[in-house]
């Protein structure tokens, strides 16, 4: 993949990881956790033993063994257990509160075998991860023989396998970037080495597709057509509207709106910008067109949208956005 490094920074900046929860698990068999989908990236790293991962977005279980890194982009709802099957009691009846920035250990006893792991859950803001964030696989999992082969990937693990001082001044600031660190670092192992059949994945690796798509992501105010967005890619207007679809999940031009209308929210949450800035600076010319746009978007005009958001400094622009 020609640009996977600045296409992949493109996904990941709008995320502003702000805070994350981590725990290290020590478990004997039998034992099994259920956890709900949560707002944030979660990451499970096994040192010792072995577990498993059920999900409905799966088809059979997923065996994790020493070594290996299960990482959820979207917080994906999961059953964790040492073998399928077991019997699970709920996330929240174990870490009953598992606020950002806080570090808890969990010890299950059991006759059986023991599983230690590390888990890390990154916070970010849901609404400003790009729309192709959100057609990531539900799981990836590097194991070990991957891990080895990604050296500041596995020191990093190894560092916060290591450490749990939680009280050391920065600890919190420290385990955030550790943990940030990872997390991109094992996305871009799996766009660069996994062999999934995710559509998503193949679009991220395809020389033709990813150029338009870090178009869109990174130069989404610029007047795009999709011939010239075709160009960009060096394929026919046919060829690169069908195959963008195939792998992406939705038309180019559909997919060029989610990226502005992502920034235009950003920016009525964010800035005081009045509307008629906020939609030159997403591209569009028309501030109807723009209003329209919105609100097909996500069922609010813009002014709705900015006046829903609390601090959205609304009263310096309340005149201009009405």
């Amino acid at each position: 993949m020609e640009c996977d490094g600045d296409l992949l920074s493109e996904l990941l900046a709008p995320l502003r990881l702000h805070g994350v929860f981590h725990s290290r698990w020590s478990a004997r068999a039998p034992w099994g956790i259920a956890g709900e989908r949560e707002h944030c990236a979660l990451l499970h790293y096994v040192q010792e033993g072995e577990c498993t991962v059920e999900m409905p977005e799966v088809a059979g279980p997923i065996r994790l063994r020493a070594g290996d890194l299960a990482v959820f982009p979207r917080g994906s709802g999961h059953r964790l257990a040492d073998r399928p099957g077991r019997p699970t009691v709920p996330l929240a009846t174990v870490l009953p509160a598992r606020q950002p920035g806080t570090v808890r250990t969990v010890e299950i006893d059991g006759p059986g075998p023991a599983t230690t792991m590390l888990c890390g859950g990154l916070h970010y803001d849901g609404a400003a991860a790009a729309p192709l964030y959100h057609a990531l696989p539900a799981v990836f999992v590097l194991d070990r023989a991957m891990l080895e082969g990604q050296p500041l990937l596995a020191d990093t693990l190894r560092g916060l396998a290591g450490e749990w001082a939680d009280g050391e001044p920065g600890a919190g600031l420290v385990a955030l970037r550790a943990f940030e660190l990872t997390f991109v670092l094992a996305l871009r192992a799996a766009l660069s080495e996994l062999t999934l059949g995710e559509p998503v994945l193949r679009a991220l690796r395809h020389p033709a597709i990813s150029r338009a798509l870090l178009a869109v992501h990174s130069r989404f105010a610029e007047p795009w057509t999709l011939e010239s967005l075709a160009a960009e890619a060096g394929l026919s207007r046919s060829a690169f509207a069908a195959t963008f679809r195939d792998l992406v999940g939705e038309p180019p031009m559909r997919h060029l709106t989610g990226r502005r209308m992502q920034e235009a929210a950003r920016l009525l949450t964010e800035t005081t910008l009045a509307q008629g800035r906020i939609s030159e600076r997403v591209g569009y010319r028309s501030g109807v067109g723009f209003h329209l746009a919105f609100r097909a978007w996500c069922g609010q005009t813009p002014g709705e949208y900015r006046r829903s958001r609390p601090g959205s400094g609304l009263a310096a622009v309340r005149s201009s956005s009405a």
